[in-house]
């Protein structure tokens, strides 16, 4: 059963992790499960500190949200072509960073590879991206951003890309918090070793929530 009304809105390319503990601790803490597309009760965190992230589900972006050019099963077809060509990569442990405002788990190994695939992921699936409007490019506040990632803007439609990529699993919106404060509850759930062996196409629903549409497994042998 599908879990949209109505065509996404937006499209996406992430990294969720797969059915178990991590991922449903995840689900709870951001009070989203975008697997099953519902709400869930988070009794670790409050609507003040994961309002921001929510939307979003629990993921690390690979491609950004984007509008699409074509129908969405040229889309479907490349997304399982693409992951037919790419490996499973293992950046290393996750470990709980702060990055710049907010609180996000980050690898802590060498992330070469997993750059390279976020990399190929964008550059593959652009073609399926509209251009960026007015209302969006303002959005991003190209004004704060630096001359570098206003050409990725331009180019790629986001400008946390490329040489400017960062692996990421948000966990907060701004905030004061300590990762310390979250370890004890996360580090039972987190997965050793952790492993980027799928890509996600998401959409964004009417309500502005994402829903995971399909998973493909990374194929390709090493």
């Amino acid at each position: 059963m599908s879990l949209f009304d109505r065509p996404p809105t937006r499209y996406a390319i992430y990294y969720v992790p797969p059915p178990g503990p991590f991922a449903r601790w995840g689900a709870e803490w951001l009070g989203w499960d975008a697997e099953a597309g519902c709400r869930l009760s988070h009794p670790l965190s409050t609507d003040a500190l994961v309002a921001p992230a929510r939307k979003y589900g629990f993921h690390a972006t690979l491609k950004a949200p984007f509008r699409l050019v074509g129908p969405p099963e040229d889309l479907e077809a490349a997304v399982n072509d693409l992951a037919h060509r790419l490996s499973p990569v293992f950046p290393g442990a996750l470990g709980l960073a702060r990055l710049g405002t907010f609180l996000a788990l980050v690898p802590q190994g060498d992330t070469r590879a997993l750059n390279d695939l976020a990399g190929q992921v964008v550059a593959f699936l652009d073609p399926f991206r509209a251009p960026l409007t007015e209302a969006e490019i303002a959005h991003r506040k190209p004004e704060r951003l630096t001359p570098k990632q206003r050409l990725l803007l331009d180019r790629w439609g986001y400008p946390k890309v490329m040489e400017e990529f960062r692996f990421h699993m948000t966990l907060t919106g701004p905030c004061d918090l300590a990762p310390e404060a979250l370890a004890p509850h996360l580090e039972p759930v987190l997965p050793d070793p952790f492993t980027v062996d799928s890509l996600c196409l998401m959409g964004e629903g009417e309500d502005g929530m994402f829903r995971l549409i399909r998973r493909y497994p990374l194929s390709r042998s090493p």
